[in-house]
């Protein structure tokens, strides 16, 4: 940046798409401004700003820039762009599809010119900036109607050190995300968005289904997260952007990427109920101003089984697992970039009665999960020199599980393979984005026939960002699946972005509303625990649909404690079919009780709000959550009276208080409190 710039800080909030994938918009664009001769006129009442917008000394063309009282503008082929603007403090934000945004502010006086030259760099590792959230966009986080909210570096390497072998913690500290326990013998969890039951979320690694097209109950407790970057959430309806699994949203978790010098960490850690943990990570450049890196996470994970009320059954599950998954970064800092990962996972759990101890009906039962999954995903990124993104990315996954319930052992096997082409088009101020995708689920079970599937979708999707006004941005998507079991269904979705006035700067409103689809299969909550022996054959099933909105309101305040960050959401859902799983007649030999699945004929209905609140002061920080969620759900226990129940496993109240205070020489302290209200449970399908 050259004189006579004041100051300027580059944003560090830039989102991107990914790993290569997929697409990128830059932001809104008008047309070029043509140059403006320059003056100094007394009688002048505006003021003439010279922008010229380089990169390495090469000129920008066709960079976005935006100021309060004018239309967004766009360089010229020579990288130079003339506003007439009210004199006074201005602030000037320069975008550019796969550089890093940058901002100045400068004071300008009426009848002068002010020439600024602003260097522009390189999105720090190009495919760092993923955008999951939002759309499909390399926008500021504040720039995006839909919203999307991100755990940064910072809490991610705090909750590695205290749970460095799982990433629930993580997520269940991040307001409207709550991690259910879904099997207590074995320790199965799964992440609820906003009260919607775990099977809804889609869980991304850089935007790749590495997890299948749903995690499972162990996904999240299979992932250590020293080496992420990021996660990145959209809460609600996300069909439009992700497909069919993405029925109450999206948590894409980012990776590190190496640094330009090598960094090696090793994490071990030791709990008082005999929890261990040993985690190497490695990230690194592969020689000297490289364009090539590289990291590796290599980590063994072992828990001892625990019986915390002495009634002989396991409350803590003991496992031992092994975790591996290098990666592979390309980038020429100009146009392409490139990223390739793979990863295996080995584990084994133990639950069931403890030893020694014997179950009421007088024998042990024996209750244990052994787990292997690989994984592989590429994807590439091209950025042509009219300012177009090509990007293509691809996916396999191949999971075995080895599940032993008692006297009954069931073996399977998941696999997902998944392929997307896409293209974002920046023509002035709106953005087009194309593409076209293909996922293939396939499950096969060897001991519990009848419950083999391969579902195959291949998909349509596209969307426009639209920049009517400084103070207004559209955001609609629309995607078509052509599901092999459940036939065609469109998802569209539309985002709104509203930003306050000069006088409230900070503050905006955004309003969402989307809908999409889920293709039911046998694996719910409840069959997690059960294993698929007592489950009935499935009957005819729909797929599931919902529809979801929501309003959210945030900005800052100066107070003279500080500055205070506020943001309040409201949200509500309706899920039309939801499937059930129903007490049936009968028993299996080993003594379950028999269940069948079927779409529930009354709609499950969740509503509520988040408030956020942040008191920055120095190097202190407060932050206070609460959560309210209603949800109600057809009442499977009295089918014929056609009544609603409230839903289970959903607390009505949370409650989150974090205080801290960091030096960068000394090392930080801080305080969490959490309170959980009273949820209602299900009944426990082995009892009698």
């Amino acid at each position: 940046m050259g004189a006579p710039r004041p100051h300027a800080s580059p944003l560090a909030w830039a989102i991107g798409l990914a790993l290569a994938p997929a697409v990128a918009l830059a932001g809104p664009a008008g047309p070029a401004a043509p140059a403006a001769p320059a003056r100094a006129q007394g009688g002048d009442t505006l003021a003439t700003l010279r922008l010229t917008v380089v990169r390495d000394s090469q000129p920008v063309a066709a960079a976005i820039v935006r100021t309060a009282g004018v239309p967004a503008r766009q360089t010229d082929a020579s990288g130079r762009l003339v506003l007439r603007l009210a004199p006074g403090p201005s602030t000037v934000v320069v975008t550019r599809l796969g550089l890093a945004p940058d901002t100045i502010s400068l004071q300008l006086r009426a009848g002068q010119d002010t020439a600024v030259v602003v260097a522009m760099r390189e999105l720090a590792h190009t495919t760092e900036t993923i955008v999951v959230a939002a759309t499909r966009a390399e926008r500021r986080i504040e720039d995006t109607p839909l919203r999307v909210e991100v755990v940064d570096q910072e809490e991610v390497a705090e909750k590695s050190a205290m749970t460095p072998g799982d990433i629930t913690m993580m997520l269940n500290e991040t307001s409207g995300l709550r991690v259910q326990t879904t099997s207590p013998s074995l320790g199965g969890a799964g992440v609820r968005i906003q009260g919607l039951r775990g099977r809804y979320a889609l869980l991304l690694a850089d935007g790749l289904p590495l997890y299948g097209g749903s995690a499972g109950g162990l996904g999240l407790l299979q992932i250590p997260p020293v080496d992420l970057g990021r996660a990145e959430i959209i809460k609600g309806t996300a069909s439009a952007l992700y497909g069919a699994s993405a029925l109450a949203g999206v948590i894409n978790l980012v990776s590190r990427r190496p640094a330009d010098e090598a960094r090696r960490e090793l994490l071990l850690n030791q709990t008082t109920r005999g929890g261990s943990d040993a985690v190497f990570f490695l990230g690194a450049p592969l020689g000297a101003r490289s364009r090539w890196g590289t990291t590796l996470l290599a980590s063994a994970h072992r828990q001892s089984r625990n019986d915390l009320d002495g009634d002989g059954w396991a409350d803590m599950p003991g496992y031992r697992r092994a975790v591996v998954r290098p990666r592979l970064f390309f980038d020429d800092r100009a146009r392409r970039s490139l990223f390739a990962t793979a990863g295996v996972t080995i584990e084994e759990r133990e639950g069931g009665t403890m030893p020694g101890r014997l179950a009421p009906d007088g024998g042990a039962f024996a209750e244990g999960l052994g787990t292997v999954r690989a994984d592989a995903g590429l994807a590439g990124r091209w950025v042509r020199a009219s300012g177009d993104v090509v990007s293509a990315r691809a996916s396999a996954m191949e999971q075995r599980h080895r599940h032993r319930i008692g006297t009954v052992l069931e073996r399977d096997a998941h696999r997902t393979w998944f392929a997307e082409i896409a293209a974002a088009l920046p023509r002035g101020r709106t953005t087009w984005v194309a593409g076209a995708s293909v996922q293939e689920d396939d499950y096969q079970n060897r001991a519990v026939p009848g419950f083999d599937y391969t579902f195959r979708a291949p998909s349509l999707f596209g969307q426009v960002d639209v920049d009517a006004a400084r103070w207004a941005v559209l955001s609609g998507s629309a995607r078509y699946d052509a599901h092999s079991r459940y036939g065609g269904v469109v998802s569209p979705r539309l985002s709104v972005l509203l930003r306050a006035p000069e006088a409230a700067s900070g503050w905006t409103a955004r309003f969402s509303v989307g809908r999409g689809s889920f293709a039911p299969v046998p694996h719910t909550e409840e069959t997690e625990v059960t294993g698929l022996s007592p489950l009935r054959p499935l009957g005819l099933l729909v797929a599931e649909r919902a529809t979801s909105a929501s309003v959210d309101l945030g900005g800052p305040l100066e107070t003279r404690s500080g500055r205070v960050e506020l943001n309040a959401t409201l949200f509500a859902s309706r899920v039309d079919g939801a499937v059930h799983a129903v007490e049936d007649t009968g028993a299996t030999p080993s003594g379950a009780r028999r269940l069948r699945l079927e779409n529930a004929p009354i709609p499950t209905r969740t509503w509520g709000f988040e408030v956020i609140g942040r008191l920055l002061r120095g190097p202190a920080r407060v932050t206070v959550s609460y959560a309210y969620t209603r949800a109600t759900e057809w009442d499977d226990a009295r089918p014929l009276a056609g009544t609603t129940r409230d839903a289970t496993l959903i607390p009505r109240h949370t409650v989150g208080a974090v205080a801290s205070v960091e030096d960068e020489e000394r090392g930080r302290i801080g305080v969490e409190l959490y309170y959980t209200g009273r949820q209602r449970l299900e009944g426990n399908p082995f009892r009698p």
